[in-house]
């Protein structure tokens, strides 16, 4: 039975992980990893993640600490789900560092607007949330989709039109 992800827990899991790295790494969390570091959420489900590069010794771990801490862990970022910019690594925040490995936030803009395409509630209340402690700026948020709209067609799940109008609802419309 897998247990809830409590900030403890990431700090077990980024410990363990940076353990196991053989080579300089970088690990960027997503998603509720994020709210819960960040102090608006106090667990999440599961801990997304992405690792960079993707060295076998990190992977590798990955399962033993899924049923050592009884948590789950998904490789998933906002880029598996909606188009992002090139630079985001140079756009995500700087967490901790274990051993060889560097943790960092995934891109706030793309996480907002990854949230924003899902339209779960709880999605929608951590956009707030990051908008209000200035993590997330709508109209920098509106021109961030501006930039990624042409390149919805390659994910064929995301009905452009309607996550156009899902940014105007979280992040106000575009101004004129």
């Amino acid at each position: 039975m897998r247990e809830v992800v409590t900030a403890e827990r990431i700090d077990q899991v980024m410990a363990a992980l940076g353990q196991a790295a053989e080579q300089e790494t970088r690990i960027y969390f997503a998603g509720g990893v994020t709210a819960v570091l960040m102090g608006w959420r106090a667990s999440t489900v599961d801990i997304d993640l992405i690792v960079v590069p993707d060295t076998s010794s990190v992977l590798r771990e990955i399962p033993a600490l899924k049923e050592r801490l009884h948590v789950n862990v998904e490789l998933a970022s906002p880029g598996h789900f909606i188009p992002v910019p090139s630079g985001w690594e140079e756009r995500s925040t700087f967490i901790a560092r274990h051993g060889l490995v560097s943790f960092y936030h995934y891109d706030l803009y793309a996480q907002a607007l990854s949230k924003i395409e899902r339209r779960h509630e709880r999605d929608r209340t951590d956009v707030r949330e990051m908008i209000r402690r200035g993590l997330v700026e709508p109209a920098k948020g509106r021109e961030y989709f501006a930039r990624i709209e042409p390149e919805l067609y390659r994910f064929p799940a995301i009905d452009p039109p309607s996550f156009a109008r899902a940014v105007a609802d979280e992040l106000g419309p575009p101004s004129a």
